[in-house]
């Protein structure tokens, strides 16, 4: 298990698997999915830090490049960062190349931190399974309360809880936090503009880091819909 002491600050992929987590059944919701959701939060947040940036190729489609000399510190985003570092890739053949190995890293931080706990169980009385509770943090009732503020009483956003409620909405989960989080039409229209990059007026300067979380949001969006149940 991760060392606590040794851990950086929490990542974007960490506050979106920890709300992902449903405490009720000790769940994550869209797993089917979830290797896009954290792909799209590791990239996010290297956007966030001017770690890459949007390209445009010659026949005209919009790559992700890393910014030359600027590899991220933390561990968690070196495979992503180098995969774009030896050239230009389309966003979506980044999410499959290095997402799926985020899960159980991603996941072993937030147990580290006290914010999931692992425990085993008998199932049958035969066999022993592993299963996710609670933590006993409140990091997760603080992330919702930051994501409703946005959503549901149009506070302005900083970018990182803005990629972070984009994120969440084009993971498809947004429903799980109902009533919480009501599922209805402003919070979708909030939502949806968030995923356009619209942040409001606090990142208006911003516009690079905006339209890059755009990308990679709407990159996300476009396999998780392919994948509902229609």
């Amino acid at each position: 298990m991760t060392d606590t002491a040794q851990l950086p600050p929490p990542t974007l992929a960490e506050d979106l698997l920890l709300l992902l987590f449903q405490p009720e059944s000790g769940t994550i919701a869209g797993e089917t999915t979830l290797y896009y959701v954290l792909g799209a939060a590791v990239l996010a947040e290297m956007a966030l830090g001017d770690h890459i940036a949007a390209t445009t190729e010659r026949h005209g489609t919009v790559a992700v490049a890393a910014v030359r000399g600027d590899r991220p510190s933390d561990e968690l985003f070196h495979s992503a960062w180098g995969y774009v570092s030896e050239r230009p890739r389309a966003v979506q053949a980044v999410l499959a190349a290095v997402g799926p190995t985020l899960r159980r890293p991603v996941l072993e931080r937030l147990i580290a931190r006290g914010d999931v706990r692992e425990e085993k169980r008998k199932a049958l009385g035969l066999f022993t399974i592993t299963t996710l509770i609670g933590g006993r943090t409140k990091r997760r009732a603080e992330l919702v309360k930051d994501v409703r503020a946005v959503l549901v009483e149009d506070a302005t956003p900083t970018p990182r809880v803005a990629a972070l409620a984009a994120l969440l909405w084009a993971s498809g989960a947004l429903t799980q936090f109902h009533p919480e989080i009501p599922w209805n039409s402003t919070v979708i229209a909030r939502a949806e503009k968030l995923g356009r990059g619209d942040f409001g007026p606090a990142a208006a300067r911003e516009a690079v880091t905006r339209t890059m979380t755009a990308i990679v949001i709407n990159s996300v969006i476009a396999v998780t819909m392919a994948s509902r149940p229609q």
